[in-house]
């Protein structure tokens, strides 16, 4: 392990990294005061995922040598199909609106209630976030984006559904946009009128309450700021998540401190955004996504890439790792 040890500190130590994608969560308790913490990593050079056990070693080591660490290709024999009907998710409204914060490393809503079930285990919803481009790939190919709705168990496990954001085009995008955010404001006078003012699964057209939260996004383009969003219901991706199946793997965060046994269950239903919405999201977000990572189980592709195949294999099944 000498060699992976010397380029896990071919950088000098940044300090404990701050507002990762399980912020909010045990491992990263949230700020007193509402205080909106600002990352110490990024996407790319130096900060970027080839250096982020260098950035807080050995807190972020997992970065470079676990062997289930996300995000990956979605493709056949990675992970385990499961119908909807075997999960419970349950959000709740937000009539008042939620805050809605610039971490530096993504964009963030502190969501207000909501429960995830499965396997006789049941989560809190945390906060939901953003990638752009999408983090995992759709068996080889990205998407616009990604969403990552964060929840956490009383035991402290992690539990994440990812939902991949296709970019809306044509009429259906400027017609759909129009009736949502011209609605916006009466939503909350019956649950029925919201459930008609979202799109069908599978239509194209932009999601609701994607529309909604990015129409504020230009207020927080400096990191360390945020602001309060417009009334958000969130049953339209409930919905929208419950036609669909999910695809279920054992892996990591996707941000340091890259800490493993997350449960990912990525949505085969995708969310939509409008062109506009879009850019405006992408002016702020920028480039927040970790390269794909090797099939779980497999060396860790920086053990690969520090020790080569046959020695991080070896050391890999030395060390016990699944």
């Amino acid at each position: 392990m000498g060699n992976l040890s010397h380029f896990l500190f071919l950088a000098a130590s940044a300090g404990r990294v701050f507002a990762s994608c399980a912020y909010g969560t045990h491992l990263m308790p949230r700020a007193e005061e509402g205080e909106v913490p600002v990352a110490t990593f990024g996407y790319v050079g130096v900060t970027g995922p080839l250096n982020w056990a260098a950035l807080d070693s050995p807190a972020n080591n997992v970065c470079a040598t676990g062997t289930r660490q996300s995000p990956i290709d979605m493709v056949d024999n990675v992970f385990e199909l499961v119908d909807a009907s075997a999960l419970s998710i349950k959000v709740n409204d937000m009539p008042d609106g939620a805050d809605f914060e610039n971490l530096g490393s993504t964009v963030e809503v502190i969501t207000q209630g909501g429960t995830l079930s499965f396997d006789d285990k049941t989560f809190e919803l945390q906060q939901f976030h953003f990638h752009l481009p999408s983090e995992h790939l759709d068996n080889g190919t990205s998407q616009a984006m990604e969403m990552h709705m964060v929840w956490q168990s009383a035991e402290g496990e992690i539990a994440v559904i990812g939902a991949y954001i296709n970019i809306a085009t044509g009429e259906v995008a400027s017609a759909s946009v129009k009736r949502g955010l011209n609605t916006r404001s009466r939503l909350f006078q019956r649950q029925a009128e919201a459930n008609e003012t979202a799109p069908a699964a599978g239509t194209g057209a932009p999601t609701v309450l994607l529309e909604t939260i990015f129409s504020v996004v230009d207020q927080i383009s400096t990191p360390g700021t945020k602001v309060k969003t417009p009334p958000l219901v969130m049953s339209e991706v409930v919905d929208l998540l419950k036609a669909g199946q999910f695809q279920a793997y054992s892996g990591s965060l996707t941000t340091p401190p890259c800490s493993e046994g997350v449960n990912w269950r990525v949505s085969t239903s995708k969310l939509s955004i409008s062109p506009a919405s879009f850019i405006k999201a992408r002016d702020v977000i920028g480039f927040n996504s970790r390269f794909p990572q090797n099939t779980p189980g497999q060396p860790n592709i920086l053990m690969i890439s520090a020790l080569g195949s046959a020695a991080a294999a070896v050391s890999v099944a030395s060390s016990g790792a699944a």
